[in-house]
């Protein structure tokens, strides 16, 4: 269209204010939530997590929290919180302690989701504005001295709603693979869930074997 951002900025009318701001929350929620991957990526110990199952599975209860107790890892994190506890209550402590490592993982999203969401509306809100202001212009009764008017209605429709979807389809894209990331820590604690019951059931029957 031959202008500059600023220039679009401002043809496309008050609507692009909170078009701008819902933008910039996007922004930050991505880079908060890409930030904190990178860090959970990095603190990943999936063989000292298989190691505290092997422990476990020979009655190593102690050895196990030892060696789990000084990892970031998160599933380490819920295996050594669920060890700590009495025999009869593990199962629901690990329940509690994937609960709040699942939180972690879906801070933010909710209101990338409400960006995502709220972008196009806020478009489409534009357009209404700018079709009302052409509608307007044109009910004045002289087309050529309102021609300015109706164009820039027009213009102003254009750009709010490309601004919309242009947010909108931009913060698809992480939305999507953050949501795949939290599945896959989903499918690690759920794994990790699975060992832990055959581990355990396993050490009672040695023991109740050895008890014989």
């Amino acid at each position: 269209m031959g202008q500059s951002p600023i220039e679009l900025f401002v043809h496309g009318g008050p609507i692009m204010w909170p078009i701008l701001l819902v933008s910039f929350v996007a922004v930050t929620v991505v880079l908060e939530r890409v930030a904190f991957l990178f860090k959970e990526n990095s603190t990943r110990e999936p063989e000292l997590a298989a190691k505290m199952l092997e422990l476990v599975e020979e009655g190593k209860i102690d050895a196990a929290l030892g060696l789990g107790t000084p990892s970031q890892d998160y599933v380490a994190r819920i295996l050594v919180y669920t060890l700590s506890q009495p025999e009869d209550a593990r199962s629901s402590s690990f329940a509690r302690a994937a609960n709040i490592e699942m939180q972690r993982f879906q801070q933010g999203l909710p209101i990338l989701d409400t960006c995502i969401t709220a972008a196009p509306l806020l478009g489409l809100l534009g357009t209404v504005a700018g079709m009302m202001a052409t509608f307007g212009a044109l009910g004045e009764g002289d087309i050529g001295a309102s021609a300015g008017k109706i164009t820039g209605g027009v213009g102003e429709a254009l750009i709010a709603t490309a601004c919309g979807l242009v947010i909108a389809i931009i913060g698809l894209l992480p939305f999507n693979v953050l949501n795949a990331r939290i599945e896959k820590a989903r499918h690690d604690i759920s794994d990790a869930s699975n060992a832990l019951d055959v581990a355990t059931k396993k050490l009672e029957k040695r023991s109740a074997l050895a008890a014989r």
